[in-house]
């Protein structure tokens, strides 16, 4: 008996072999509709775009569509697929991996670091859409507040988390527009991120909805009305911002750019001896082109002998003068018994300052025969950046430091850097197992610094950072806003990096990114002296004056305009972002509670 007679309805077993598909009441979706609508299609579209708009493509335009793939995820009723936010995890790892790819380069053992890397940025991207539709679909607030709150403070998070990593921001998109970037004064460049999800969000909820698997839904217009006043807001505030405001000359600066590949093996001292003849030519030939500078700086590393500090009543455990400096068994024994250090440590110190000495007097030379004016006795101060080791009671500390030398090659000051790089720096719970150091090239880890420094070049106050200091807005802002509750604000940021560990790849490009925000948000030029590049000078409304070349040698001689204007940022903080950070913990336990549920 057939359930199925004619054409006068459907059959309810399967069909005869061979029939038709024209009895099928209703044809599948095409391939791309299922496609763009899905989990892992919007997913791929917010991955690719987001990572077009940065370096080393460099899109910057893009930053304003690229959330509109996630936003949409957000928007739908349903998320498609069985396991979406673990399908949303892959494409986090797709975007962080290529993103971060970079880090691979210095050494075969920084993959692991790598991969540690981008297997924990992935997380963000679940929980961005994850946190944002708890807010919408459980909370009803609308997609224009959650979605710029949630990403806001996950911005921060990241910014934070396992001591911090921020570059590539929504915001670093934009560093080329300088009227809109002027915001990053008022609450950091998380302001910025937040502005541009909010406008983006105010585009996707202007979009129909049968782009999105919602249905027949009208598209408003009003959001598109809320985020062009909110654009044309920020524009207004940065046109008010950059117009007549006064300034004065600075010191007059040699940026010198060597390029050094960092590269494990070899002869070091060959290494080390080629690094010193190229700053130290590169110097001569920034002299010659102006003897009249007022300060030479080199970056981050380049200086080949060390800092040797020895506070009163310093020694070494007898493990330490056995395992570090190959003493025999008995003779580290006696040092530590008798508490002193061995004689050579004490000779190692004043080999130190005999070559600071002789480095100074070889500038002194180049500045008085580049002088077409005999008359003129200006000698440049120098700014060197290299390792520094400090011997105290019962240890040893050892620094990446900023090294303050006067014309005569006398240590004026010097600044340890305060926030170590995890994996360049130092590998965690190092301390404890030290045997993890041998599956790196780093011999140990290095001790962070404990306060920031102003040094007086000039009639002018300049505060150093080292290498990827600046890609945390809150640890610039700190040493600044530190600086000026003791009455000695910076006038000039200067940053001292040695970005040879990266080969000219995008990572140069990311860092002189932030470099941008942190002087719009400080309100200070910064100079960038850069191994390999990129050496800038980007004046305190984050315009990128000029700027050295990638993985070529240059000097780039600069006069920064000291700006008066004052910084909410540096005032106030974090308070937005925090703000933006609490409000996603609540929603992280409101999805929490109902997921138990």
């Amino acid at each position: 008996m057939s359930f199925a007679i004619g054409n006068t309805g459907p059959a309810v077993g399967p069909p005869p072999r061979g029939a038709g598909s024209a009895k099928v009441d209703r044809p599948p979706p095409t391939w791309y509709r299922s496609t763009y609508r899905s989990t892992w299609g919007l997913g791929l579209w917010g991955a690719v775009t987001f990572w077009l708009s940065q370096p080393p493509v460099d899109w910057g335009p893009l930053g304003w569509v690229a959330p509109l793939g996630w936003l949409a995820l957000i928007r739908q009723p349903r998320l498609s697929g069985r396991r979406p936010y673990g399908v949303l995890y892959l494409v986090g790892v797709v975007y962080w991996a290529a993103s971060t790819y970079w880090l691979t380069l210095p050494h075969w053992s920084a993959a692991l670091g790598w991969v540690a890397m981008f297997l924990y940025l992935a997380c963000y991207v679940p929980l961005f859409v994850g946190l944002s539709r708890v807010a919408v679909h459980r909370l009803a607030v609308p997609l224009i507040v959650a979605a710029p709150v949630v990403w806001t403070g996950l911005e921060l998070v990241r910014a934070h988390f396992a001591t911090g990593f921020l570059m590539a921001a929504l915001a670093h998109t934009q560093y080329r527009w300088i009227g809109l970037i002027q915001v990053s004064d008022l609450v950091g460049a998380y302001g910025l991120s937040f502005l541009m999800m909010f406008i983006s969000a105010c585009l996707t909820m202007s979009l129909p909805g049968s782009l999105m698997g919602m249905g027949g839904r009208p598209a408003p217009r009003w959001p598109l009305a809320a985020g062009a006043a909110a654009l044309i807001a920020a524009l207004a505030y940065g046109h008010f911002r950059t117009v007549d405001h006064p300034t004065r000359a600075g010191p007059k600066v040699a940026l010198i750019q060597g390029s050094i590949d960092t590269v494990f093996g070899g002869d070091p001292l060959r290494q080390r001896t080629a690094i010193y003849r190229q700053y130290i030519n590169l110097s001569r030939q920034a002299l010659h082109r102006d003897p009249g500078l007022d300060l030479l700086v080199w970056p981050e590393s380049m200086y080949i002998v060390p800092l040797v500090l020895i506070d009163e009543g310093a020694f070494l455990p007898e493990e330490q003068l056995v395992q570090g400096f190959h003493f025999p068994p008995a003779e580290a024994a006696a040092y530590q018994s008798e508490k002193r250090l061995p004689e050579a440590i004490d000779e190692w110190r004043a080999v130190g300052r005999a070559w600071f000495s002789q480095t100074a007097a070889t500038i002194a030379e180049a500045a008085a025969a580049g002088r077409k004016d005999s008359s003129s006795t200006n000698k440049p101060a120098l700014l060197l950046g290299l390792d520094c080791e400090h011997y105290r009671p019962g240890g040893l500390d050892r620094f990446n430091t900023s090294l303050y030398l006067n014309p005569q090659g006398e240590v004026i000051d010097y600044y340890h850097k305060m926030h170590p790089v995890m994996f360049g720096e130092y590998v965690p719970l190092g301390n404890w197992f030290p045997a993890l150091y041998r599956l790196t090239p780093l011999s140990g880890g290095l001790t962070a610094g404990s306060e920031p420094k102003a040094y007086e070049i000039a009639g002018a106050r300049l505060t150093p950072n080292i290498c990827y200091e600046t890609i945390l807005p809150h640890v610039i802002r700190r040493q600044v806003a530190s600086l000026r509750d003791e009455g000695r604000e910076p006038d000039i940021l200067i940053t001292q990096t040695n970005d040879g560990w990266f080969w000219g790849s995008a990572a140069l490009d990311m860092h002189l990114i932030c470099g941008v925000f942190r002087a719009v948000e400080c309100r200070k030029p910064l100079l960038i002296a850069a191994n390999t590049g990129i050496s800038a000078h980007i004046d305190a409304d984050g315009r990128i004056l000029a700027h050295g070349p990638r993985r070529e040698t240059d000097t780039l001689i600069v006069r920064p305009q000291i700006d008066a204007r004052l910084s909410g940022y540096v005032l106030a903080g974090d308070w937005f972002a925090w703000l933006c950070a609490a409000s996603s913990a609540g929603l992280a336990l409101v999805g929490w509670k109902g997921w138990r549920r």
